[in-house]
């Protein structure tokens, strides 16, 4: 497998840009631990190897158990997460799917019952911007392995 084109590099501003996203993540006051959750969530939806690679060791580096990283696939019948993340993964499928699915009143009144009004803006911003790194990884054929924790 090779890699394409390496974006960052043919269109750094673009890249600068995707950037100001995951800064304005770290300031939403949301655990690591549900931001790296959905990112990997996302990631298996779509399909993304290289942020699958990436976001699995940024979580395990942050903490995470190897148990709810693996059965984050089968969230719905595992016990090993709470009900505000539940409403946030389901709220991540919904959104990284949301030409099949929408998002319905139901998940909508489910996810506020977590999560405020700018929360629920945020999740949305979130888990557009791993959509929207997927969407590059894969077009370029971004090469998983060599990521190491720290080096974003």
């Amino acid at each position: 497998m090779m890699e394409r084109i390496n974006a960052a590099k043919a269109a750094p501003e673009a890249y600068k840009i995707m950037h100001q996203f995951e800064k304005y993540a770290k300031t939403t006051g949301f655990d690591q631990s549900l931001i790296e959750l959905i990112k990997i969530r996302a990631s298996q939806i779509n399909g993304c190897a290289f942020c699958l690679d990436m976001h699995t060791k940024d979580a395990r580096a942050n903490g995470e158990t190897e148990q709810r990283i693996y059965c984050l696939n089968a969230w719905r019948e595992s016990p090993f997460y709470s009900d505000a993340e539940r409403a946030a993964l389901e709220l991540t499928e919904a959104v990284t799917l949301v030409a099949d699915k929408r998002v319905p009143d139901e998940l909508y009144h489910r996810v506020r019952q977590h999560f405020d009004e700018k929360q629920y803006v945020d999740l949305i911003i979130i888990i557009n911007t791993i959509n929207s790194w997927n969407r590059l990884s894969i077009s370029m054929n971004s090469v998983p392995g060599d990521y190491q924790p720290g080096q974003k």
